[in-house]
């Protein structure tokens, strides 16, 4: 089926118009847009809603009653120095969404049914659009179909799902996990901001000697945005990176209580940080320091603090000289490892920097390392609640042959399950049960940015379907059968070294959200016909989930960078998948719903619409708190998306391409080195054994003396 270019665009301005509505009802998106649309009123907070819903009519098309006002309107701001960024953003979206959508619907795909099925159920519709939920999954089936046929079909839906996430065991691992102290490193990322606007730095809790500094970095713009980092000069009870660890060295504990580890074991943990602000990278060592020197609760943990300058020191004392010694046709390997050996930056860099520094561990200062655990700070293990409901205590569940077993997926394809996921459950549901699901289904109606793209739906899905399964005797027992994750959690997951080393996954550093799902990606489909690399579902293993119980300050304040890197989201993972294969339905295949949600043919439709949909809402409550967040939202949004939408389209499109060839370069050429000083140790080469010297001074420096160590 076809359609022509003047059919197209006509269906696409019915279709905004149906979400935007004309008169005095609201459209489906249950937002009086029109009414937000009052371009006498150009106040400073009015302009940006103004703007925003100028741009919703635009897109409406001229048949809408108040089309030719709003085009004039964005003409006319788009002129007024102060406004003209912001309007050039708006303006130029209405182009690339049309010409988005034509590709769309001429790309041989579904498209054109898809439009066709929902303006014709538009042209069917008898009642109000604000009030009626008839063609809500008619519109989800065009720009969120992994939403669509779930919220009616809820069992049913879970059931294919399991099954489809069903493993085979063929193997177990006859040399899984015995002692955890001795065989895992545990992982964690520190995310370190300014303080909070308005704070005097002498009522701070941090040195003197850090103020001057600070004073300086609050000048600059914010680099990078995280979901809720630490605001420094926070108090101890709240700070997440003491939290964190004090609660792990609770669990070591426990641990030894159980009779689980030795009463001299200590965890190996490893600790980056990444900064918001580039003039924090001086400070961030001494801050974090300091903090953790006056912490007198920290026993059995051995904590190794990395910053970019720890990270540049393990590149250019130890790698590059390898490098240049055993790969001396890479000219470049300088350049090469910077760019992904590192911690600062989008959330990619150090996710993958803490995984792969555990191989680096294993050769140069641990042989007897096999796998890595990573948490977040805001979780904890609830050792009571785990040895209560599931029988085993945290290590006890690390311990499972699974991990590293072999199996055969639902489609027939061998697997290896060299990386471990488990669950989360929020604390205040923990004393219910800890199989008590962290996202549940949505419940209509549903309002703004939702009407278009509900993310809670497939994920609610997922998380019923792959997180909260619990092995039984039967069809999925635990033993013979298990469950494959696709969905994992940033902290809660775990990878052999064994598997690092064969597979080499990362995640790019250009990712800046959901970095935990965009990891498996980089090696969904093995090289050199190996099985595919994939998660166990550990079925007991949970961390309770606590940053509302003490960080509810710090994640007000990244609120609106948090909304903003969902929408960056999309239009990463929709880009990644192509760079990955031409083939996308193959890999949406096999990581659809939830993680597939972000892989769309309308990814710059979905930033924008949800951008303004979202902000209308904001806008929608004339409540002052509401209406300055509408304002943040716009101003940061069109910054952020309009410099991601560039990052994605450099070089005709190609640029992230190279950039992920380049990464896998680097990586391959780590993980080779690696290789080739482990055989030239045991040898016992004077050259390998002067870089293990050097390996073990810099991570033995980057050691913290705590006040339990």
């Amino acid at each position: 089926m076809t359609l022509s270019q003047d059919k197209i665009e006509k269906s696409y301005h019915d279709i905004i118009s149906c979400l935007v509505g004309d008169g005095p009802e609201n459209g489906a998106c249950g937002i009086d847009i029109v009414g937000q649309f009052q371009p006498e009123d150009n106040s400073r907070v009015a302009v940006p809603r103004n703007v925003n819903a100028a741009f919703l009519i635009s897109l409406s098309g001229d048949g809408h009653s108040r089309y030719t006002a709003a085009v004039e309107y964005l003409e006319e701001m788009e002129n007024d120095p102060l406004w003209t960024n912001l309007v050039t953003f708006y303006r130029e979206g209405i182009h690339l969404l049309l010409n988005e959508f034509w590709d769309f619907c001429s790309s041989g795909n579904n498209g054109v049914e898809r439009v066709e099925a929902l303006i014709t159920k538009l042209s069917q519709q008898k009642e109000s659009l604000s009030s009626s939920q008839t063609i809500q999954d008619d519109i989800w089936k065009l720009f969120h179909p992994e939403a669509s046929d779930i919220l009616n079909n809820k069992e049913h839906q879970e059931d294919i799902l399991r099954g489809n996430r069903k493993i085979e065991i063929t193997n177990l691992n006859h040399k899984p996990v015995k002692n955890v102290p001795r065989e895992v490193v545990f992982t964690s990322n520190a995310l370190i901001t300014i303080p909070p606007a308005g704070k005097k730095y002498k009522d701070l809790g941090i040195k003197p000697d850090l103020w001057n500094a600070l004073e300086e970095v609050v000048q600059e713009d914010q680099a990078f945005w995280y979901d809720h980092p630490v605001q420094m000069g926070v108090e101890p009870d709240r700070n997440e990176i003491l939290y964190g660890l004090h609660h792990l060295s609770e669990s070591l504990l426990y641990e030894k209580k159980l009779k689980n580890a030795g009463e001299e074991d200590e965890l190996t943990v490893v600790l980056s940080a990444s900064v918001t602000h580039e003039g924090l990278q001086g400070i961030v060592k001494e801050y974090i320091e300091s903090e953790l020197e006056r912490s007198h609760d920290l026993p059995g943990l051995k904590v190794y603090l990395f910053t970019e300058a720890e990270t540049a020191s393990l590149i250019h004392e130890v790698l590059v000289p390898a490098a240049n010694k055993y790969f001396s046709d890479i000219k470049d390997s300088a350049s090469l490892l910077r760019e992904v050996v590192g911690v600062n930056g989008k959330y990619g860099r150090h996710y993958s920097f803490l995984k792969a520094v555990t191989a680096f561990w294993q050769v140069f200062v641990d042989p007897d390392k096999k796998a890595t655990f990573k948490i977040d700070l805001d979780q904890v293990f609830p050792q009571e609640k785990l040895l209560e409901e599931t029988g085993k205590s945290a290590f006890q569940h690390m311990m499972s042959p699974l991990w590293g077993a072999e199996g055969i997926d639902s489609h027939g394809n061998p697997v290896y399950l060299g990386m471990m996921a488990g669950a989360l459950v929020n604390e205040k549901d923990v004393s219910t049960s800890l199989f008590t699901p962290d996202v549940t289904y949505p419940s209509p109606p549903f309002r703004g940015e939702h009407t278009i793209f509900c993310s809670k739906i497939p994920q609610a899905l997922s998380t019923l379907s792959e997180m909260m399964t619990r092995y039984r005797n039967g069809d999925i027992d635990g033993s013979n059968s298990c469950i494959s994750r696709i969905h994992v959690t940033g902290g809660t997951n775990g990878i052999l070294i064994d598997a690092l080393r064969r597979y080499r996954p990362f995640t790019p550093v250009f990712i800046g959200r959901a970095e935990d799902q965009a990891y498996l990606l980089s090696a969904l489909f093995p090289r050199d016909k190996e099985p595919a690399l994939r998660y166990f579902h550990n079925d007991g293993l949970f961390m309770r989930h606590d940053k509302h119980a003490f960080a509810a300050e710090a994640i007000k304040a990244a609120e609106i960078g948090k909304i903003v890197g969902d929408y960056e989201r999309i239009l990463f993972f929709s880009n990644y998948a192509r760079i990955l294969s031409p083939e996308v339905d193959e890999i949406k295949s096999v990581i659809d719903p939830f993680t597939g949600s972000f892989v769309s043919p309308l990814s710059h439709n979905l930033a924008y619409l949800r951008l303004a949909l979202k902000a209308a809402d904001f806008f929608s409550t004339k409540e002052e708190e509401s209406e300055y967040k509408g304002f943040a939202l716009v101003e940061t949004g069109t910054r952020r998306l309009r410099a991601s939408i560039q990052e994605v389209s450099m070089g005709d499109g190609n640029g992230l391409k190279e950039r992920y060839r380049r990464e896998q370069k680097a990586w391959d050429l780590y993980y080779d080195i690696l290789d080739k000083i482990e055989s030239a140790l045991k040898e016992e080469d004077q050259f390998a054994l002067e870089l293990r010297e050097k390996a073990e001074k810099l991570v033995l420096s980057a050691r913290v003396i705590t006040g339990g160590s």
